[in-house]
């Protein structure tokens, strides 16, 4: 299935609208949705990966890094237990209102660059182009494993392409316009 026909009106996984008593109906689903970041419309994926970021931010105040790897590593199990769930109560396994693998994935791109707010927006932008592009083997992922681990594991794989992007873009600004340049501070 083609990035283009996967976000149409047409494909069902979209067509779904939970209210916020479905969301707050089961714990499962409270986490899928994200706490309802998933509900909201247009691109609940955009707003799901803007929940994750914000709360991204909160959290490295208080917490270090491997507290924050941890809680990637739970927060992904947990998500493929929520999407199988939430994806059986709906009827549609890769709902588009399941967020929480949008939310893991735009945490570990995060995780992988200085936690400064230019890095938090580049590794938003990086990861929602590389989640909707699904480049391989993410798009195979996407397609062909139709269960809570196969919700999570395509955005996972997604998140990887982001953090190369942004580590190619930052490479490319410190070669070519020197260390002034760097984006994510990473090469410069």
């Amino acid at each position: 299935m083609g990035w283009m026909h996967k976000y149409s009106a047409a494909n069902p996984a979209y067509r779904i609208r939970p209210t916020l008593r479905f969301v707050f109906s089961h714990p499962a689903h409270a986490l899928a949705l994200f706490f309802g970041a998933g509900v909201m419309r247009p691109g609940p994926g955009t707003w799901g990966t803007a929940a994750g970021v914000l709360v991204w931010a909160a959290l490295v105040q208080w917490l270090d890094w491997r507290a924050l790897v941890a809680l990637i590593l739970v927060t992904f199990v947990a998500g493929v237990w929520a999407s199988e769930k939430t994806g059986r109560d709906l009827g549609v396994q890769d709902a588009g209102c399941i967020v929480i693998d949008e939310v893991v994935a735009v945490w570990l791109v995060c995780l992988c660059f200085p936690q400064t707010p230019l890095c938090w927006a580049l590794s938003f932008a990086a990861f929602r182009v590389f989640d909707i592009v699904k480049l391989p083997p993410a798009a195979w992922i996407d397609n062909h494993m139709h269960s809570g681990l196969g919700v999570m594991l395509d955005d996972l794989l997604a998140a990887v392409w982001a953090v190369a992007a942004i580590l190619a873009l930052d490479w490319a600004a410190v070669r070519f316009f020197g260390s002034a340049a760097s984006i994510a501070g990473i090469f410069g």
